[in-house]
């Protein structure tokens, strides 16, 4: 299977259809719906699902249970049956069927030219609008029986789930209407028994508001259930003598808005999405309470198993991926997150320091990104508690590689914040360590290795540890979660350490962003604001050498070392979160970054830093990821100090989300990325 293709990666395509209805013609619905079923073919579709009663009509009241229609009903699926047996989605039909002495408000599922099972409506409403009891049994009690159908036998119940045998998690339910709308929806149940597409083939007239409730009621289970949820309701044709019908249909996946159509459409229409089946078994792995709940109510259901034969080839990619997991790209959304993060970092921090009873915040200020968002966090921690902001004892310690940028930027924003300010030189006590450690550096050679940059980032600890001890206050870290991820900190005595960091469940591409939504949102005056400005157009730089050391004119790169933060953190937040194979993080990757005038980008997001990456590109730098994360970087990780938990990314406290032993190793990882990443 090409490594372009969606189902190689866990993915499946669905889709939610409706149909123009004729009422009471059968045979006209039916080919309405093959119809559609082959387009959904085309598109590399796993399953469609259509309407409630959509062979029949919703809307026609007594004529339900006229045996002309009837009749007309059973010929329609045998027709609808032989004319898709080339086809390969799993079709969920709406129909009414004579079964046992009754008729019964059934889900109808083909495939291949096979009836796989028929699945009748539990919860007929019969208030307001509604009267099904009229008409229809509850498929209640209906559990182990089967039914002949079209020439087939079937089976027949509410205890019924179809599974892909050649796609691996593929497991649907099907329910209907009203089924969604009570306190425990049949879904739920069949969720807990290994369902993870849970569809619904809905008729749902509409009402002024009605719409947004489907939404919620929707989204609300697949985010209950860690599951995908189909949903399609009636549209036009359906009779208006008394009702009118939106033709509302949506996909969602564990909580998540994938597809929407337009609603009153004025013919059929078809919307698409690729589910993701390798998320939800993690989310269900995870959340162990999940399988507990299942243990105490999910009863037996019977599975009719289905060969899918999903395209092996590229069919395109339909779904929303963020460039930046960590980062939305929506407006509303971001100001939403970015508000959050701040005020979980200004709240952490003001227990901490309440709790320890410390006098003064003691923090280094780099002029760089991480130690700006720690020092404004630290100044309007102190705004809340009441405590003037010369309590903060803000050091700038200066070494070898210290733009004068930085520098120029760091004085700048400690005078602007009224903070208690400090210039400490560390290279004299440099040069000093590196001549008793006879480092070539002390007798003027041009030695920049790992030693002369960790003199320099143990001693700026050191120095803030004492000073700490000196003022009787506490050292603020300032590293974050993509540095911590990386290893890209000097351990023990050195930026790895503090009594407390805000900044460790913060990733690099986010800790931008909040300083964006700080200026934006007046956190500080306008002068600080420009200062804030200036700093987050500064290149990412350690500054522990000197400028052009390492062969070109400009400051040291961390990017240029570890890789671009934004790969990176992509790759983090798969990893963390749902624990993904290195192939599919790549193919995600190549999603989201393959062509940067694809898609959106966060607002305020600079026009000369939207970048893209092709795959060879992604693979080397998610090969440096692996090599760290897995392989190097742990034990840093095992000692790293209080902070509270920002993102639902996760985060990598030893105590929280992330435990891993210090010597393990990334062998597995590697040989997965090498064997099923193309190199070109």
């Amino acid at each position: 299977m090409s490594f372009s293709s969606i189902y190689r990666h866990g993915f499946a395509r669905v889709a939610a259809c409706t149909t123009r209805i004729s009422p009471a013609n059968p045979a006209a619905n039916a080919a309405a719906i093959l119809e559609a079923a082959r387009e959904a073919h085309a598109a590399g579709a796993a399953t469609a699902v259509f309407p409630e009663l959509g062979l029949s009509g919703y809307a026609i009241d007594d004529l339900l249970l006229q045996d002309t229609l009837l009749d007309a009903v059973e010929t329609a699926l045998a027709a609808l049956a032989r004319d898709s047996a080339a086809l390969r989605p799993l079709l969920l039909v709406g129909a009414p069927l004579r079964h046992a002495g009754r008729v019964y408000n059934c889900a109808v599922a083909l495939q291949a030219g096979r009836i796989l099972g028929v699945v009748p409506k539990q919860h007929l409403p019969n208030y307001r609008e509604f009267y099904e009891r009229r008409h229809f049994a509850s498929g209640a009690g209906t559990e182990g029986q089967a039914i002949r159908l079209a020439g087939q036998e079937a089976p027949f119940g509410p205890d019924l789930l179809f599974a892909a045998s050649d796609l691996p998690g593929f497991v649907l339910h099907a329910e209907i209407c009203e089924d969604l709308w009570v306190p425990v929806p049949p879904s739920a149940i069949g969720a807990l028994a290994g369902a993870t597409v849970l569809a619904n083939l809905s008729a749902s007239n509409i009402t002024v508001g009605k719409a947004e409730t489907r939404r919620l009621l929707c989204q609300s289970q697949s985010a209950r259930c860690l599951a995908a949820y189909l949903y399609a309701a009636a549209g036009p044709g359906e009779s208006t003598t008394d009702l009118a019908w939106d033709g509302q249909v949506s996909i969602f996946e564990n909580g998540a808005v994938l597809a929407e159509s337009e609603r009153f459409p004025s013919g059929a229409q078809l919307v698409l999405a690729d589910i993701d089946l390798d998320l939800l078994r993690q989310e269900r792995a995870r959340q162990g309470t999940f399988d507990d709940n299942r243990r105490g109510f999910a009863p037996p259901f019977r599975q009719v198993s289905f060969t899918l034969a999903p395209p092996a080839e590229e069919i395109g990619f339909r779904r929303p991926i963020e460039r930046f997991p960590f980062v939305p790209a929506d407006p509303a959304r971001l100001h939403q997150d970015c508000y959050e993060a701040y005020n979980i970092q200004v709240a952490g921090l003001v227990q901490r320091v309440q709790a320890t009873g410390n006098g003064r915040i003691i923090i280094g200020v780099s002029g760089g990104l991480d130690s700006t968002q720690a020092l404004i966090v630290a100044a309007h921690a102190m705004d809340l508690m009441q405590r003037p902001r010369s309590d903060i004892l803000a050091f700038t310690m200066p070494g070898f590689g210290t733009s004068d940028g930085t520098k120029t930027n760091a004085h700048a924003l400690m005078a602007a914040l009224g903070v208690t300010a400090r210039e400490l030189d560390i290279r004299p006590a440099a040069r000093q360590m590196l001549a008793d450690l006879e480092h070539p550096f002390a007798d003027g050679e041009p030695v920049y290795d790992v030693t002369f940059e960790n003199v320099q980032a143990g001693l700026r600890t050191d120095y803030l540890f004492r000073a700490a001890n000196r003022h009787g206050g506490m050292v603020l870290g300032t590293g974050d979660l993509s540095e911590l991820a990386l290893g890209w900190c000097t351990y023990g005595v050195g930026d790895q350490m503090s009594h407390y960091n805000v900044n460790g469940g913060v990733p690099k591409t986010l800790i931008q962003h909040l300083i964006r939504w700080v200026i934006g949102s007046g956190q500080f005056s306008d002068e600080v604001g420009r200062i804030l400005d200036a700093i987050l157009n500064t290149e990412i730089s350690p500054e522990l050498i000197p400028a052009g050391a390492e062969g070109g004119a400009g400051l040291q790169s961390t990017e240029a070392k570890i890789g671009p933060y934004a790969l990176q953190d992509f790759s983090l937040f798969y990893t963390l979160r749902y624990g993904f194979r290195p192939s599919k993080i790549a193919f995600l990757a190549l999603q989201a970054w393959g062509d940067a005038a694809q898609g959106h980008w966060p607002t305020g997001f600079p026009e000369a830093r939207r970048n893209q990456y092709d795959l060879p590109t992604i693979r080397h730098w998610l090969e440096v990821f692996l090599s760290r994360f897995f392989g190097f970087a742990q034990f840093k990780r095992s000692a790293m100090p209080n902070g509270p938990k920002v993102s639902a990314g996760g985060s990598l406290s030893p105590r929280g989300d992330w435990r891993a032993p210090s010597d393990g190793n990334a062998v597995a990882w590697l040989e997965e990325l090498r064997r099923n990443v193309p190199e070109k």
